[in-house]
């Protein structure tokens, strides 16, 4: 499994998460807020990967 797959597994466990948290807490509860910025911090990471030029889209 290259990079860019994992990332995509990441990707999508951690907006599973997010979702699950954001039915059960209020979206200003930090511990949503920090599962929102894991979030974030992946979804950059893919931006940056897929925008390289050694990316293989």
């Amino acid at each position: 499994m290259c990079d860019l797959e994992r990332l995509l597994l990441k990707i999508e466990k951690l907006r599973a998460e997010l979702n699950a948290l954001s039915k059960s807490k209020e979206l200003s509860d930090p511990e949503v807020i920090a599962a929102s910025q894991r979030l974030d911090d992946a979804l950059n990471e893919y931006e940056i990967i897929k925008k390289s030029p050694t990316s293989r889209s």
